[in-house]
């Protein structure tokens, strides 16, 4: 083990939260736009109405109709993510708050892009390992057969789709092509004035219709996604490890540095999810 006390310091269950858990909720999209809560629990269940009680226009002393909600549950078990992260036993001896920072953005990068990538990306082929993402909910979404890349149709289709819900999207998320075919509209022939928000500079936010517009390169590429930050969540586990050795890298006076966090994703109400995609 390493004979530091700056990596004895700041590599330890109680500083995992500033260290690792705080980074990757600020560096992962997918954390950004969901709902995240935080357990103990090796599993998570969000008990859910799937149909309301019924009321109707009754006489005056008639007999009021007994009906009853029927509810489920979605349940969460968030699955392991891991991080590993090399650096050199000089920086691990440096005792200054910034060579801990730097431990901790590395780490964080990287469990940042596989969450990321498990949010966004294809469907897992085993979901025991990783838990289902946004293309994993297949058919429970509901879906705008559109190209999102072709204008501003397919998105206004996609907030009507949530209106009917009841549903207020918060985000777009669509991929980096997608993204910038979208930014090359104009208003019209020979104009250079974008057709909305997107991709715009000088402190303009990306929007779409006053919905943000966020880029992932994890994004499938000529998809883009509407979500209700209310209806998705994040779903953390707080028994976050951080080991540190130098025994694998003795020959190199390095020091591996070992993040393990559990997360899982859940969907309390899946046709709230819109998908944009063409299916030609």
């Amino acid at each position: 083990m390493a004979n530091s006390s700056t990596l004895r310091q700041y590599i330890g269950l109680t500083e995992a939260g500033p260290l690792i858990v705080k980074p990757v909720e600020r560096e992962s999209l997918a954390l950004q736009l969901t709902t995240v809560l935080h357990t103990q629990a090796g599993a998570f269940r969000f008990p859910r109405i799937v149909a309301d009680p019924a009321a109707g226009w009754i006489a005056e002393n008639a007999e009021i109709t007994v009906s009853e909600a029927t509810a489920d549950e979605v349940p969460v078990i968030p699955k392991k993510v891991a991080g590993l992260s090399i650096i050199s036993n000089e920086l691990a001896g440096d005792t200054s708050p910034e060579a801990a920072e730097v431990i901790g953005l590395g780490l964080a990068r990287d469990i940042a892009k596989k969450v990321d990538a498990a949010f966004f990306g294809t469907a897992p082929a085993n979901t025991n390992v990783q838990p289902g993402g946004l293309e994993y909910l297949a058919e429970g979404v509901t879906v705008v057969d559109a190209d999102p890349g072709a204008g501003i149709g397919a998105f206004i289709d996609a907030l009507a789709a949530a209106e009917q819900l009841g549903v207020a999207l918060s985000a777009f998320i669509t991929d980096p092509v997608t993204a910038s075919a979208l930014a090359k509209l104009t208003t019209g022939t020979g104009s250079n004035l974008p057709l909305f928000g997107v991709g715009a500079t000088n402190g303009i936010e990306r929007n779409i219709l006053g919905v943000p517009l966020y880029v992932s390169s994890s994004v499938v590429q000529g998809t883009a996604w509407g979500l209700a930050q209310d209806r998705v969540y994040s779903v953390l586990r707080d028994d976050v490890s951080l080991v540190f050795d130098t025994s694998a890298y003795f020959s190199k006076d390095q020091t591996a540095i070992r993040a393990v966090m559990r997360l899982g994703f859940g969907f309390v109400q899946p046709e709230s999810v819109v998908k944009i995609k063409t299916s030609a």
